[in-house]
């Protein structure tokens, strides 16, 4: 039997005051509950990592700085990435761009799909991902989550600030729709990842 994917759960907002704690503790547990992939969370808050200065993209030259080769490090440990996404007018953070920047081998041949939060569910945030994510060679998955609108205000301290719970209906079956699409492109890119690997 193969080995199941490890997929990580990549937070994406390093403020003091970000709301992405309450929607990655309610995602991270769903992720968990899930008996056909393994999963870990990785925090940008963890990682320090500076902006890009590199010589070039680890592509082409080898990275120099200790916080970035320990970012490349803890991505290439996974199959497949769940990003969770605010959205900042109009786009991704500023800090997950950094990231998305600061690797790229570690990145190719592997799926991503994108949990999003604001009033309109980071849809737009998320279109700049998964632009940045096919020209790093990810293959962005169809299905996703975006907490908008009402439901958004109904869990956000801006507005009722209620549980996640008080939604969970509205978005565990995208959610759900998520993880088997993840998990079904992890599993089949990592077979070709070993298959390429044998063959050199």
């Amino acid at each position: 039997m193969a080995q199941k994917p490890k997929i990580a759960l990549i937070i994406s907002s390093t403020r003091e005051t970000r709301f992405a704690d309450k929607p990655a503790e309610w995602l991270f547990a769903k992720m968990q509950a899930r008996s056909d992939f393994d999963s870990e969370i990785l925090d940008l808050r963890d990682f320090n990592l500076p902006f890009f200065n590199e010589a070039a993209s680890n592509l082409w030259v080898e990275s120099q700085d200790p916080n970035a080769k320990r970012w490349q490090q803890a991505l290439a440990r996974f199959d497949g990435y769940i990003f969770l996404v605010a959205e900042y007018n109009r786009s991704m953070t500023g800090a997950l761009k950094n990231a998305l920047d600061q690797a790229y081998v570690e990145w190719v041949r592997k799926p991503m799909a994108a949990f999003g939060y604001g009033s309109i569910g980071a849809a737009r945030a998320i279109e700049h991902l998964r632009t940045s994510a096919i020209e790093l060679q990810m293959h962005p998955c169809r299905f996703g989550v975006h907490i908008g609108g009402s439901d958004f205000f109904k869990v956000h301290p801006l507005g009722q600030n209620g549980p996640i719970s008080e939604i969970e209906q509205v978005i565990a079956p995208a959610t759900e729709a998520m993880f088997d699409d993840v998990v079904w492109w992890a599993s089949a890119l990592k077979a070709a990842r070993l298959e390429v690997a044998a063959d050199d």
